[in-house]
């Protein structure tokens, strides 16, 4: 039998890397058997104590359960050991492209990302976007030619290389994978298709988490672990709580 592994993510809005909702994107995996992630949920039920129907890792970031996250993440929590994170800077990962194209070593400002990013989200070479971009750095042939080769070849959306790198991780021993993952309707067609083709993947079943206490858990994990990355990206971080969240970082992950 494959090991299963129960995926989630954090942060995902496509190719839009500047100017949303989220700054990090979080990638989390669990290796939990259906009873331990349902006894672990009733865990948390108990400590965090709220009427809600749901619990989501907002319940856990609130002040007031500070002890419980600190024993989720924590040597003696139900996940450590057993559970892994990617995260992807977003304003980094659209940066390291952006130097790719066009060279140099500073990190480019807000604008100028924005701009490039609306000319690898757009399919149209003649969106006012793209010109704003190309006035920017300097309009020639060459630069729009790369920048279509670039559009092109590439998919900046971090979802897919997260899942890849997941399998990637749980699998290097030489054990396949078979991953449950939280329902992503952007997942189809081509992008589906890498996927599958991984080495080490043995299957992949999409999910509604409410439905597999396994991606419920990876849930309360990459929410926690996004929210602890972004706090610590922007200078509000959280010594202790970034110490804690450490052993699960992926280090492939594009962040710090």
């Amino acid at each position: 039998m494959p090991l299963e592994i129960a995926c989630d993510e954090s942060g995902s809005e496509g190719e839009k890397l500047i100017g949303g909702q989220t700054d990090v994107f979080a990638h989390a995996g669990v290796r939990l058997s259906i009873e331990e992630a349902a006894g672990c949920l009733v865990e948390l039920r108990r400590r965090i104590r709220s009427p809600a129907v749901e619990y989501k890792a907002n319940h856990l970031l609130r002040t007031k359960h500070r002890r419980v996250l600190e024993w989720f993440l924590g040597p003696l929590g139900p996940v450590r050991g057993r559970a892994h994170v990617y995260l992807v800077d977003k304003r980094l990962l659209l940066a390291n492209e952006l130097r790719e194209l066009v060279g140099g070593e500073a990190l480019p400002g807000d604008e100028l990302l924005a701009a490039f990013n609306d000319v690898l989200r757009t399919r149209n070479r003649r969106d006012p976007a793209a010109g704003s971009f190309f006035t920017m750095v300097g309009d020639t042939e060459e630069l729009r030619a790369k920048a279509a080769k670039l559009r092109g070849a590439k998919v900046l959306d971090p979802l897919v290389p997260a899942v890849l790198r997941a399998v990637e991780y749980w699998s290097e021993d030489g054990e396949p994978v078979f991953l449950v993952h939280d329902e992503q309707p952007s997942l189809k067609g081509e992008r589906l298709a890498e996927i599958e083709s991984s080495p080490g993947l043995a299957g992949l079943k999409f999910v509604d988490s409410r439905t597999d206490p396994r991606v419920q858990v990876a849930d309360f994990l990459v929410g926690v672990a996004r929210r602890i990355a972004e706090d610590e990206l922007n200078g509000n971080g959280d010594t202790i709580l970034t110490g804690l969240l450490e052993p699960y970082i992926d280090s492939a992950s594009l962040w710090r």
